[in-house]
């Protein structure tokens, strides 16, 4: 699918195509630093666990996509949003939704809320804040709505789903062929994911590894690409239905806040109340 996407991206430019796969070769080639350990996970609710980040205060709970590793939010020393809040005084903890398997295929959004982290949220001493990146907004915001938090914040998490209309035909395609195998097996590898954010925005998908060709193997910032695109390119498969990655140009949003667009929470939440902070809430 890649080698398509480059194709397409680069016909009429042999210029374009030989330095995309010169950077292509380059991040093939490139030395992987050793990923440090997870931290300790000290609830858990089937697969699902939270990682346990230290810290004092207020307790902070951070929700990952389902897609790909909950590492983006503890990407890297200098880039560590987790242990940064936790310096800051706050007590945070890091959800991290495991590896799902073929029991999982009918597990759907409002199950994934209902079942696996509604129960995490309630183990804990009191209500905390959540801060959900990408899907995990959307997620958050479904607990929010079913069980006492202190707040929530969202991260590149736009409550509506209206910005892929072009793409919509493409990804419906392709999702259209992939869509027999992925039933029997009752799983989405993430290899087609990938192949569908390619779809996305194939010019950027190219153009990015045509700039880290001009990289220095051993810069800063070549190493903080290649990090970034193993995580991208990396993670477990997803049951049955392919959920959507966040857009990294979206703006954060604050709840409570009037939800935009048609899009509706699953009936099974939908039929909840929003439940209100508790009175430890500030």
């Amino acid at each position: 699918m890649f080698l398509n996407v480059l194709r397409s991206e680069t016909a009429a430019s042999p210029e374009r195509m030989a330095r995309a796969l010169a950077g292509l070769r380059a991040y093939q080639a490139a030395l992987r630093e050793q990923r440090p350990d997870p931290m300790p996970a000290i609830h858990r609710a089937g697969r699902v666990s939270l990682r346990d980040y230290g810290g004092s205060g207020r307790p902070v709970v951070f929700v990952p996509s389902l897609i790909n590793p909950p590492d983006i939010l503890d990407h890297s020393p200098a880039t560590s949003l987790v242990r940064w809040i936790a310096a800051q005084g706050f007590r945070v903890w890091l959800v991290d939704w495991g590896s799902p398997g073929s029991d999982d295929r009918d597990l759907d959004l409002a199950a994934h809320v209902e079942r696996l982290l509604v129960p995490l949220l309630q183990a804990l001493p009191e209500p905390p804040v959540l801060v959900g990146y990408c899907l995990g907004g959307t997620l958050a915001l479904g607990a929010a709505a079913i069980t006492p938090v202190a707040g929530v914040a969202t991260i590149a998490a736009p409550w509506h789903f209206a910005g892929y209309d072009e793409g919509r035909p493409t990804l419906a395609a392709t999702w259209g062929a992939v869509k027999p195998a992925a039933a029997m097996l009752g799983l989405l590898p993430m290899e087609v994911l990938q192949a569908g954010f390619w779809q996305l925005d194939p010019t950027r998908t190219i153009a990015k590894y045509e700039a880290f060709a001009d990289l220095a193997p051993d810069s800063d910032a070549a190493r903080a690409f290649v990090r970034l695109e193993d995580w991208a390119n990396a993670g477990a498969p997803s049951p049955t239905l392919p959920p959507r990655r966040c857009s990294r140009t979206a703006s954060p949003t604050i709840f409570p806040a009037k939800a935009a667009g048609s899009s509706q929470a699953p009936r099974s939440i939908r039929s909840h109340s929003p439940a209100r902070p508790s009175s430890s809430s500030r």
